[in-house]
């Protein structure tokens, strides 16, 4: 275990880098040809998505700076899904910003520049394998992220929402912080593989462990959206440019993930039984007041944010399943189905939303469900779309949402909670309503606006194949969820 080992921090290494080269050339360039900031930001993500993935098929485990820093399958391949992710996000808005010249009536590069920061914080959470570096990953994300919703510095609605964000935002790190104190007081160390042996060896303070437990989780709860720490997605949301709340709803989710896998299964699995059970409470809660509420719904951007909360619930499913193995021999991975869940659940959102970007345009904002009606008059093939998108996000076959969702439940029937599978089927009917309503106004109601559907080539394609990654996905999930699982298996015996 070489600890002065840069190979592995490669990817972050060349984003910060190509990051800032990126800012400084962008101070430079004329409006005419502002467009060489986006084709260097997604060169920069395709450079580091070969690094990483590169890594992931190595399979192996290394450790750098005073083993602070991990490479690892699970972060290899949440990283490449996250390139991925940010990637489709610029290119579906790229022509969003352009309509709206969002600063000083200009487009700048700072979206660019900002999202590429959100990128590598992210990175950072998903190879942190120290609580500091956890922390660090994180408000490098948040801090981006605060200043992406109050891009449009014009807009009272937008500002407002970057306000709440913002404190809220705050207060959950607060959160986070105390938990981690507390675990680190009661642990004396930072370094989660060492927190991990401590707790199992029974030499620790376990009211103090379980005080800073409650911190960590009810931190992470934020971060994921969940049902009691909610209150600031539907805002947000709303709020913020549909461009900014694309990336706020994607590639975010993914780092969230790596986090709690990081915090609960590597650094507290001595705490399952605690974890678990606040675990239980936060699922049930999330699908019951996230589907409940968006039914309410005529604001689409508003509904999709109590749907990624009542999605957040299965996820959350999958987390408390764990690794369960059959008295037949054959072991179902509930962490690997929660995985495979939130990556193919976050290019469902990047699909809708770049389909909300795709029918607003300067001066107007396709933000409301209305504005979906007679889409199938207007464009076939766009509605077709938007339908596997709606069908993924209900569950319904042959789209992936439905395998990932089955995938959560079969882990979480291998534990022996019947009434939890039964309750997240029962939500999931209830949910089903606004998803399909979605359809029913684009195939049965007559366009409240007439006007033509113009969109540049790269996004009619990528829309295109997001559309037919769900499907084939759904009809061939086995080597995702394969990937999925083995990352998996791989990172808990290292």
């Amino acid at each position: 275990m070489n600890n002065l080992n840069l190979i592995p921090v490669l990817p972050e290494i060349f984003l910060a880098a190509a990051t800032c080269a990126i800012l400084l050339i962008d101070l430079f360039l004329s409006d005419a040809k502002r467009y060489l900031t986006y084709i260097l930001s997604l060169a920069t993500l395709v450079v580091c998505a070969v690094l990483s993935l590169s890594d992931f098929s190595a399979g192996a485990t290394s450790y750098s700076f005073g083993n602070m820093f991990v490479s690892d399958p699970m972060s290899n391949l949440l990283k490449f899904c996250t390139y991925i992710a940010i990637g489709l996000t610029l290119i579906y808005s790229r022509q969003y910003l352009e309509d709206r010249q969002m600063v000083n009536g200009r487009l700048g590069g700072e979206f660019y520049i900002l999202s590429l920061f959100t990128v590598l914080g992210q990175m950072v959470m998903m190879s942190a394998n120290n609580f500091l570096i956890i922390y660090l990953g994180l408000e490098i994300m948040s801090l981006s992220l605060y200043a992406l919703v109050a891009f449009r510095r014009d807009n009272a609605v937008a500002i407002e929402a970057a306000m709440k964000y913002f404190v809220l935002g705050a207060l959950a790190s607060g959160f986070l912080l105390y938990g981690i104190s507390m675990l680190y007081g009661a642990t004396g160390s930072l370094d989660l593989t060492e927190v991990a042996r401590v707790i199992a060896s029974g030499a620790v303070n376990k009211p103090v462990l379980i005080f800073g437990l409650v911190f960590v989780v009810a931190g992470l709860a934020f971060k994921l959206g969940a049902v009691p720490f909610h209150m600031w997605v539907p805002d947000v949301y709303q709020g913020a440019p549909t461009a900014v709340t694309l990336m706020l709803g994607g590639a975010p989710k993914l780092a969230a993930f790596a986090i709690t896998m990081r915090l609960l299964v590597e650094a507290l699995p001595a705490l399952v039984i605690d974890w678990q059970q606040m675990l239980t409470i936060l699922a049930v809660l999330s699908m019951a007041i996230g589907n409940i509420t968006a039914i309410m719904q005529t604001n689409i951007k508003r509904m999709l944010a109590y749907s990624t909360i009542s999605q957040v619930g299965f996820i959350l499913l999958g987390l408390l399943s764990g690794v369960v193995a059959g008295a037949d021999g054959s072991t179902t991975n509930g962490y690997g189905a929660a995985m495979f869940y939130v990556i193919t659940y976050v290019l469902t959102t990047l699909g809708m939303f770049g389909v909300i970007m795709l029918l607003s345009r300067a001066g107007f904002e396709a933000d409301n469900i209305d504005d979906f009606k007679g889409l199938n008059q207007r464009s076939p093939w766009f509605a077709f779309v938007t339908l596997l998108l709606m069908f993924s996000l209900a569950g319904v076959p042959p789209v992936v949402g439905f395998y990932a969702k089955l995938a959560v439940l079969q882990a979480v029937l291998s534990t022996g909670q019947i009434w939890l599978a039964v309750v997240a089927v029962l939500f999931s009917l209830i949910g089903a309503f606004y998803y399909l309503r979605v359809v029913k106004v684009m195939y049965f109601d007559e366009p409240a606006d007439t006007a033509k559907i113009v969109a540049n080539k790269d996004v009619t394609v990528m829309l295109s194949i997001n559309g037919a990654a769900l499907l084939a996905l759904g009809l061939v999930p086995g080597p995702l969820m394969a990937a999925c699982a083995a990352a998996i298996v791989k990172t808990l015996a290292s």
